[in-house]
């Protein structure tokens, strides 16, 4: 597994992210996915106060519990659950946030979280306000850093402007090339992290028969997935590939992608030799801390409701300076895991799928 500073934060993330969206009622095989997980590298965990009513958080509050220093651990908040369980409200309010952390800090067991994300976002919304909620919370130590998940270039602009933001979670896979035209550059320029889901597009890239997506049509979809699998093969299966492709941007961070199986989380990571793996709550660069979240309603075409989101090549960030002085602090762990790199794309297939797949194609909801 390899890792990359998030943005301006001092946190490095493993390039593959676990969503836990997708996670099951099995408590058992939950507990083993999350281990192997954390034994394949992965210690970038993420998860919503809206996903089954806050039971998700719950879940991976008690999978993680006695493990908690070995994850970099994100949640997020803005969806309001009405008191009648008939659905929910976009609530991007300083005093709602400000209230809600405490109960996701419950239901996590924990007394901070890494990565506190507003889910969602409008241009109507206080967008002062909201940061302030943030920048509490961030000084209080509850939480210790925060970013927003949207794909709205407009709000996106406004919060990148504003607020002192380390990241932000969006769609992006070979079928939604929106955030090269509307958000990536812009991301990268401020040292922003990008979070991106949705890599596999909802599993077409990685084996699941076509359908429209987005403007797409099925017949192009076929032609993207075949283009996924001619570069795929024993090195590096199309899953693989797919999430390589999102990967090999300089903007992205980390793929989060949502898993519910021991077969789908093998399937994403590569088959191991042994080596050293990283684990931390941070794995933390050197340096002191900066001082210093999806919409209401619904997505444009092809994305899901408020808070539906389901669930990247080492970073020079991770100089051996940095580690060795996280070691010395005994706020990391260097232990013993299983990890051999998915082999990156080459500029040449990289080149091959872009030919595939027409960036412009669809209007950009702005």
């Amino acid at each position: 597994m390899q890792y990359r500073q998030l943005g301006n934060s001092s946190l490095l993330i493993s390039t593959i992210g676990f969503g836990a969206m997708s996670l099951g009622q099995g408590e058992a095989e939950n507990t083993r996915l999350v281990d192997r997980a954390l034994d394949r590298g992965i210690n970038f965990f993420d998860t919503a106060d809206l996903y089954e009513q806050g039971e998700n958080e719950k879940k991976l509050g008690r999978m993680l519990k006695g493990k908690r220093e070995r994850v970099v651990l994100a949640s997020k908040v803005g969806n309001q659950l009405r008191k009648d369980g008939s659905g929910w409200d976009w609530n991007p309010q300083k005093e709602y946030i400000i209230k809600s952390v405490d109960g996701s800090l419950s239901r996590l067991q924990t007394d901070r979280i890494d990565l506190y994300q507003l889910h969602g976002g409008t241009l109507e919304d206080p967008i002062d306000e909201t940061i302030e909620a943030f920048e509490i919370l961030q000084q209080q130590g509850k939480i210790r850093y925060y970013g927003i998940s949207s794909i709205r270039p407009n709000v996106i602009r406004e919060w990148v402007r504003r607020s002192r933001m380390v990241s932000v979670m969006m769609q992006y896979s070979l079928l939604d090339r929106r955030p090269e035209e509307s958000c990536l550059e812009l991301l990268k320029e401020n040292h922003i992290g990008v979070l991106a889901r949705g890599s596999l597009a909802k599993g077409l890239l990685a084996g699941k028969p076509a359908e429209v997506y987005l403007d797409h049509s099925r017949e192009e979809v076929e032609e993207a997935a075949r283009a996924i699998q001619t570069l795929s093969g024993a090195h590096r299966n199309a899953a693989q590939t797919a999430i390589q492709f999102v990967l090999q941007h300089p903007a992205i961070t980390s793929a989060v992608v949502g898993l519910r199986t021991m077969e789908q989380l093998e399937g994403i990571v590569a088959n191991g030799t042994k080596g050293e793996g990283m684990e931390r709550t941070g794995m933390e660069r050197s340096g002191s801390e900066p001082s210093g979240s999806e919409p209401s309603g619904m997505e444009p075409s092809g994305m899901e409701p408020s808070g539906m989101e389901r669930s990247g090549i080492e970073r020079s960030g991770m100089e051996k300076e940095g580690l060795e002085q996280r070691k010395s602090e005994g706020e990391g762990v260097k232990r013993e895991a299983e990890t051999t790199e998915v082999p990156a794309l080459q500029e040449k297939e990289i080149n091959s799928l872009f030919g595939k797949v027409n960036a412009n194609k669809y209007e950009l909801h702005r």
